[in-house]
């Protein structure tokens, strides 16, 4: 969707949309759409829409008044969000090309008048490729938001979160392409070309890399695919010397469970199981479009976890970069394999000054926390509340969880130093205490078990039902709150 700045409404846009809040006046439009809101209770109510008939200059004009609610305290600019993403899920699919969005009757900073605008952005988003006899009345026909009165400085605002945007939209492409044509060579290429200009540098490892640096536990888990697994690494340097922060992100493609096969009903929904890497790829592209002022390095660990006569067995025990053992009890519990030799590398190679991880990694956290927050799991108090601040201001709602070594003592392995699952209680915890085994003393890290997060059975302010884009705007913040 394109979002352009204008100075008046043009003669040929029959929609015209205003934002206002609980406090804000109507009496400067035609007497009809305000009594026509005073009888439709329209109260400014954060997301609350109205729509009127009017006529101007002897055309009929469609108006929309959305509702920002209470722009005081600290939910105001969420509530900003959702006014502007209220007007979209609304006229999205309207048969309308073109909508005018006034900005000046809400008492916006210009920071708040560009959120708005991200948010219509995101909520337009769609991906109906393989829709092919879409009815012509649900298909997406809004293209163009035209902005007047908008408050000095959001024009520069807008570039920023244009660059956000664009991020968030990469990570629901990535999640919402089917397995078939999202693999990990596939995930590599997406991001070579999303990130080609940029100035970031991409270094991937093959199996045969792979191997030679003894990631034993991620190679195990894609040994039963015919897609080979791959290690994605993508660099950018724009704060000078510090030491960089990095974000690892869970990339299995395709989750079946291996041989501890998944249950058939549901089991299309694992093409979202790299939710974790589509998130760190996003963020990563809004950081580098924006061209931080930090050093960031975002690293996915990409496989495919099949069951052919290949795959790794319940039992078998394999050996990590870190040269830790593990037996492996439950095949389906195959993401924190991945993570844990894509950490240690990411620890060797990059020596970080904080590190987190992004998965969507067990189904017991959706038991926890439902679809309202993601799990954060962390050995750093500090970094620990950067990123509860950080959701909080994206609206990527974190829920912190303790780890600790009584849980640990529940994943000890009777024949390796480690197995790959504990006991059914506390299975999100135990699943996180196995990936702080590969956090190197000293080193700020912060796991986000973000399963029930990545897609969403019905709309939200940001998305419609599918990929939610959930952990890009977490990061990007996270980098400009702490890093920058």
């Amino acid at each position: 969707m394109q979002i352009q700045f204008i100075d008046k409404h043009p003669s040929g846009v029959r929609l015209s949309a205003r934002i206002v809040n609980h406090k804000g006046t109507l009496s400067d439009l035609d007497a009809a759409i305000v009594d026509g809101a005073k009888a439709s209770r329209f109260a400014g109510r954060t997301g609350q829409v109205f729509e009127g008939f009017t006529m101007v200059d002897g055309n009929v004009r469609r108006i929309a008044l959305a509702g920002a609610g209470d722009t005081d305290g600290k939910t105001r600019r969420l509530n900003v969000e959702k006014a502007g993403a209220a007007l979209i899920a609304k006229y999205l699919r309207s048969g309308e090309t073109d909508m005018v969005v006034d900005l000046g009757h809400a008492d916006l900073s210009s920071d708040e008048a560009a959120a708005a605008l991200l948010a219509m952005r995101l909520r337009a988003w769609h991906y109906d490729q393989y829709r092919t006899t879409l009815a012509k009345e649900k298909q997406a026909t809004l293209t163009s938001v035209h902005v007047v009165n908008a408050p000095e400085g959001t024009e520069d605002a807008w570039q920023e979160q244009s660059a956000i945007a664009k991020g968030v939209e990469f990570t629901k492409r990535l999640i919402t392409e089917p397995a078939n044509v999202l693999y990990p060579e596939s995930f590599v290429e997406r991001c070579r070309e999303a990130f080609a200009g940029t100035g970031a540098e991409i270094t991937v490892l093959d199996e045969d890399d792979m191997e030679k640096l003894g990631m034993g536990a991620l190679l195990g888990v894609g040994q039963g695919s015919v897609r080979e697994s791959r290690m994605l690494a993508i660099r950018w340097n724009g704060g000078g010397d510090e030491k960089p922060t990095v974000l690892v992100g869970k990339g299995v493609t395709f989750d079946t469970g291996g041989i501890s096969l998944k249950p058939p009903p549901g089991m299309e929904d694992m093409k979202w199981d790299m939710g974790g890497a589509g998130a760190v790829a996003g963020g990563m592209l809004s950081i580098v479009s924006r061209k931080a002022k930090a050093n960031v390095v975002a690293v996915m660990g990409l496989v495919e976890n099949m069951p052919d006569g290949n795959a790794q067995r319940p039992g078998d025990v394999v050996t990590t970069m870190s040269g830790q053992t593990v037996e492996v009890l439950n095949t389906d519990a195959e993401g924190r394999l991945v993570l844990c030799d894509a950490l240690h590398w990411a620890q060797e190679e990059y020596k970080p000054a904080r590190i987190i991880d992004l998965a969507t990694l067990t189904g017991a956290m959706i038991i926890a926390l439902g679809h309202e927050h993601g799990g954060l799991f962390s050995n750093d108090d500090t970094l620990a509340e950067q990123l509860s601040e950080a959701g909080f201001a994206t609206g990527d709602k974190l829920w912190r969880l303790p780890i600790g070594p009584a849980y640990d003592k529940l994943i000890d392995s009777p024949i390796a130093d480690i197995k790959n699952v504990g006991p059914r209680p506390a299975g999100s915890i135990t699943a996180a205490q196995f990936l702080h085994r590969f956090i190197k003393k000293g080193t700020p890290w912060a796991h986000l078990d973000i399963a029930g997060m990545v897609f969403s059975d019905k709309p939200g302010h940001t998305w419609d039902k599918g990929a939610t884009g959930y952990g890009a705007r977490l990061l990007d913040r996270l980098i400009k709150d702490v890093a920058e």
